[in-house]
């Protein structure tokens, strides 16, 4: 992937990272003040950083309209999204950390500028498709490939079965609470019941049954098999 000419640092790829996560897969602009509370600092510092970021044509940048990625911004901030999912499978796969853990490492590993590491990481890791938590994992071309339809376990109906794919929610606190019930990516899940009233769920996994909050299993996608 084309990355930018010029050298930035740490703090400069968390722009573009976080410029990244709020846009989407849209090229709406993103505010100073939105990206101010992402960056949990304040406009004016915001403001700075647009200004050198725009000098390297990394993206675009209005005041009182706010910024929007260029194609080399971009790309960037995919190559650092790359990084950070590939080491989040690297730790939890082959060091054993917990999925609650891995998000702070990485955010450090994800800054490792040699594309040659990343590349042979990922071939050491099988070439994977998604990262601990379900997210796509971008090829070396920059692509996200199409990964399986997924639902929410709370928009599903008593007897569905399905694989966990998927999580909304990466606080470690809930990714803990998956460590204790023993729910991880790959887990064989089925609603045995839902309860009208709050919509709760009573619900099987690897054959052990547990109940889920309705606002804990909208949190948790699966890929249904029956």
């Amino acid at each position: 992937m084309p990355r930018s000419q010029y050298h930035l640092t740490q703090s400069e790829e968390n722009y573009i990272k976080a410029i990244f996560a709020l846009s989407g897969s849209s090229d709406d602009s993103i505010s100073t003040n939105l990206l101010a509370e992402r960056m949990s600092t304040k406009a004016s510092s915001v403001t700075d950083m647009l200004k050198k970021l725009a000098e390297k044509e990394l993206l675009t940048y209005t005041k009182y309209q706010g910024c929007t990625l260029t194609e080399t911004g971009r790309n960037v901030a995919i190559s650092i999204v790359r990084k950070h999912r590939l080491w989040e499978v690297f730790l939890v796969d082959k060091l054993q950390f917990g999925w609650d853990e891995v998000h702070e490492i990485a955010e450090q590993l994800e800054h490792i500028q040699s594309a040659q590491l990343i590349n042979r990481l990922e071939e050491f890791l099988g070439f994977p498709k998604v990262d601990p938590h379900g997210d796509p994992i971008p090829n070396r071309e920059g692509k996200f490939e199409n990964i399986p339809a997924r639902s929410s376990l709370s928009s599903c109906e008593i007897g569905t079965k399905g694989i966990v794919m998927g999580v909304e929610d990466g606080s470690p606190e809930f990714l803990q609470y998956l460590n204790r019930i023993e729910l991880k990516l790959g887990s064989e899940i089925e609603i045995a019941d839902k309860l009208s009233f709050d919509g709760s769920l009573v619900v099987i996994i690897d054959g052990r049954t547990t109940q889920f909050s309705h606002l804990l299993a909208a949190k948790i996608f699966i890929q249904p098999t029956s």
